[in-house]
């Protein structure tokens, strides 16, 4: 059976998401709308504005506008966001970088997206330099000072651009965020305008948002849940961004603190924090009405301790890079333990029996299929892919399993897909795995997640060593120098073979059974 929203439809607007953003920011254009939560600097939303248009038309002019493929890899700050909407004004394409990558990761998403230029700032310029060089040669541009091999972003600003260079909105891919999706290795999630632009106004409905709301932004902009939920949707729909680069405790209640903040756009492992830190109490969060947890499962006993520690309403959504990113949401008025909420307007669900592709009735547990105008265009270069996880008729295949409840509460139980969720990020076993191989010591190797109370799943790997066998030690350093910090294993277990079906599939729930006992 299909799960239609109880949520009326919204009209899908012919509009960029500049063009959302713009409209709401021109009603209120001395409001200050980013704060850089280090530094204090403020931009009000004139100010926004003002730099968008030009920085677009310098783009323009120096032949990196429409039809060309920013790169930006960068921590939050308020600039981040122009650079966005400046390249997305130019009818260009931003892809979104992981600045904690490693040069090899931020080369293959630049050959990947086939990217004509990276942007990043100072600190990472070194790894942006590199990446570049192993790749097609980029040219590297630098928020921020000048630095050696690297011009300025302030010389890429020119005469403005007034109006939206003219795009196709729902054909035109205008961000490339890098998911692994259900399985492999992270692929280009090609989301449209339009994707983009209906998410924002779910989400608005769906979340309460409203005028004046002022939000610590930790969640990193690069990810779609950052990049959407926070910076889209605060900027579209009345609200205000206090960024902040990395996730720091302190910061982040001092923040939600001072400008009075109504919610708390968080991840489980933060939940845990403010569940249990001692100094959550040494600050004053009386205007903290709710908290909004995703990109993982958030268990229930973690959303109700919360809930009673800061008095207010713990709540979940539920969302994929592919959904742009959001699907679901709890409201506030009538939260459920556990659940990741109901489906947003314009959204529709199928439970589906994973292995008779059969619809499944209320109360069943099967794969969550989604459908509505936020589901991506299908991933970058990638048919097979695609063809894997979207229908012919549109439906997404989600890779989770999961069940509706009689009011229409959805509960996620477990994961059809073998995507390891550590502190929010996704670790796709197989990129593990192929680095773990390369080790001249380790014949075959699997890897999986394993439950962790603050990290949500541990990466664990499995290897069969050839002798002599290298230590636990050998096997880390040696992934270390390639992958990111969170694609890291946290235990090595040293077995005889791994277990594989008859097709050679790597059998992870005989492991996983196996560590857990």
């Amino acid at each position: 059976m299909t799960y239609p929203t109880a949520a009326a439809d919204i009209a899908l607007r012919d509009q960029s998401i500049t063009e959302r953003v713009f409209e709401n920011l021109t009603t209120r254009p001395d409001a200050v709308v980013l704060t850089d939560g280090l530094t204090g600097d403020a931009m009000t939303a004139a100010e926004f504005m003002t730099q968008v248009k030009s920085l677009a038309g310098g783009l323009t002019a120096r032949g990196m506008g429409a039809g060309k493929t920013v790169a930006l890899m960068s921590p939050n700050i308020p600039h981040y966001c122009v650079v966005f909407h400046a390249v997305a004004w130019a009818g260009g394409t931003i892809t979104t970088i992981n600045p904690t990558y490693t040069a090899s990761e931020v080369a293959h998403q630049l050959r990947d997206s086939a990217a004509d230029i990276l942007i990043t700032v100072p600190m990472f310029l070194d790894t942006a330099q590199a990446a570049a060089a192993d790749a097609a040669g980029q040219p590297v541009v630098v928020m921020g000072d000048a630095a050696e091999g690297a011009e300025p972003l302030s010389a890429y600003y020119g005469a403005p651009i007034e109006t939206q260079v003219p795009v196709d909105l729902d054909e035109h891919a205008v961000v490339l965020p890098y998911s692994s999706g259900t399985t492999g290795l992270p692929k280009g999630v090609m989301l449209s305008h339009r994707n983009l632009v209906v998410n924002v106004d779910q989400v608005i409905i769906g979340g309460d948002l409203r005028d004046g709301e002022v939000a610590a932004a930790f969640l990193p902009f690069f990810h779609i849940y950052g990049m959407n939920v926070l910076m889209n949707v605060h900027l579209a729909g009345g609200g205000a961004l206090v960024t902040m680069p990395r996730f720091d405790l302190e910061l982040f209640l001092k923040i939600s603190q001072d400008h009075k903040a109504r919610r708390m756009w968080i991840v489980p492992p933060v939940a845990l924090a403010l569940a249990k830190h001692p100094i959550v109490d040494t600050y004053d969060l009386s205007s903290i009405e709710q908290i909004f947890s995703g990109a993982a499962p958030l268990g229930g006993e973690i959303a109700d301790a919360v809930a009673k520690r800061l008095n207010c309403a713990s709540l979940q959504g539920f969302g994929m890079t592919e959904l742009s990113p959001v699907s679901h949401t709890t409201p506030f008025e009538k939260p459920k333990s556990g659940s990741s909420g109901v489906a947003l307007p314009n959204t529709q669900c199928r439970i589906v029996d994973p292995d008779s592709g059969e619809d499944l009735p209320a109360g069943s547990e099967g794969e969550l299929w989604i459908k509505g105008p936020q589901v991506m265009k299908g991933y970058l270069n990638n048919e097979k892919a695609t063809a894997e996880t979207l229908t012919p008729d549109g439906w997404l295949k989600t890779g989770d399993i999961a069940y509706i409840d009689d009011e229409g509460y959805m509960y996620i139980v477990d994961r059809l897909k073998e995507l390891i969720k550590f502190k929010g990020f996704q670790v796709a076993p197989a990129e593990l795995e192929a680095t773990l191989v390369t080790h001249d010591g380790i014949v075959d190797a699997a890897v999986i997640g394993l439950p962790d109370d603050e990290a949500g799943e541990l990466p664990v790997a499995f290897v069969v060593a050839a002798d002599p066998a290298p230590s636990e030690d050998e096997i880390k350093a040696h992934l270390a120098k390639t992958l990111s910090s969170y694609k890291q294993v946290h235990k090595v277990n040293f077995v005889d073979e791994i277990p594989k079906s008859a097709s050679g599939k790597i059998l992870r729930r005989v492991l996983k059974a196996q560590a857990m006992a």
